[in-house]
């Protein structure tokens, strides 16, 4: 992704092996010049309206909502959500967390950090046009249409950061202004929509971990009765004189020690829920 990240500011498209091209959205004069659709002028405050009432009423189905506006109001063919994270190695990666349309099959697929379209439009922190071909797809070993006119735009919020995109699989000037428009407000409310689920995940989070220690407290308490009972059972048992009352307090002490081992089994499932 050198050759793409290098180049990324560039008027000219880039074209990058196997099987991608990317132009800076920002910088292509041909872009702003393609006509408007017929039908989807001046309908970013409709989806964004719709987009609020979801927001407002059921957040945690936000995120689709908004990838299944783009496709509505852009006319994409799919529309997703891409997040930066880490694999099990500690390398960089993308995955499809949210995705409508045509590469819905693909939810929670992942491609390369390094090499991949999300990456230089994270690398460069601007919005990119691209092209998708048969050759790329075939390096990433998976089988879908090829992308004839694609938009990325980038978000973040705090640490976490990502790209939102739309598609074509027929048309090589599919979008135009008013889509990009469009998608880069979806892309503010896709920074808003991750941080509040983040921010609402830490709180039952901390919930939890307070329900947890309470718990642990209760588990701990009870444990004095048993744990003084036992105590007081193997005095009697190692002190006293008479052998058959001896027998007893051991026996009682067993049942104590029973009542103790169980107790703590229980912390001890408190204690790894909250890890």
């Amino acid at each position: 992704m050198t050759l793409a990240t290098s180049r990324s500011m560039s008027h000219a498209a880039e074209v990058l092996d196997p099987g991608m091209e990317l132009r800076d959205l920002l910088t292509d004069s041909e872009f702003f010049l393609r006509q408007q659709a017929s039908g989807r002028t001046d309908r970013q405050f409709e989806a964004l309206n719709q987009l609020a009432h979801v927001f407002a009423e059921a957040p945690n189905v936000v995120l689709q909502k908004l990838v299944d506006i783009a496709v509505e109001f852009c006319g994409a063919d799919s529309a997703g959500i891409s997040l930066e994270e880490p694999d099990e190695k500690g390398e960089l990666r993308f995955r499809w967390i949210v995705v409508s349309g045509s590469f819905s099959s693909y939810l929670n697929g992942t491609t390369p950090r390094f090499f991949s379209p999300c990456g230089t439009c994270l690398s460069t922190g601007r919005p990119q046009l691209y092209r998708v071909t048969r050759p790329y797809y075939e390096f990433l070993g998976v089988t879908a249409e090829p992308i004839t006119d694609g938009m990325l735009i980038p978000w973040s919020t705090g640490e976490t950061r990502g790209t939102i995109w739309a598609i074509s699989h027929h048309s090589r000037e599919a979008f135009n202004a008013a889509d990009y428009k469009l998608l880069n407000s979806l892309a503010d409310f896709a920074a808003i929509a991750i941080r509040h689920q983040q921010q609402g995940n830490a709180l039952l989070e901390h919930e939890k971990d307070m329900a947890s220690s309470a718990r642990a407290n209760q588990l701990a308490h009870q444990i004095n009765n048993p744990l003084q009972s036992l105590t007081n059972s193997l005095y009697l048992a190692l002190h006293g004189e008479d052998p058959e009352g001896a027998r007893s307090y051991l026996e009682q002490a067993c049942q104590e020690l029973e009542a103790v081992s169980a107790l703590v089994r229980e912390i001890l499932v408190v204690s790894r829920s909250k890890k």
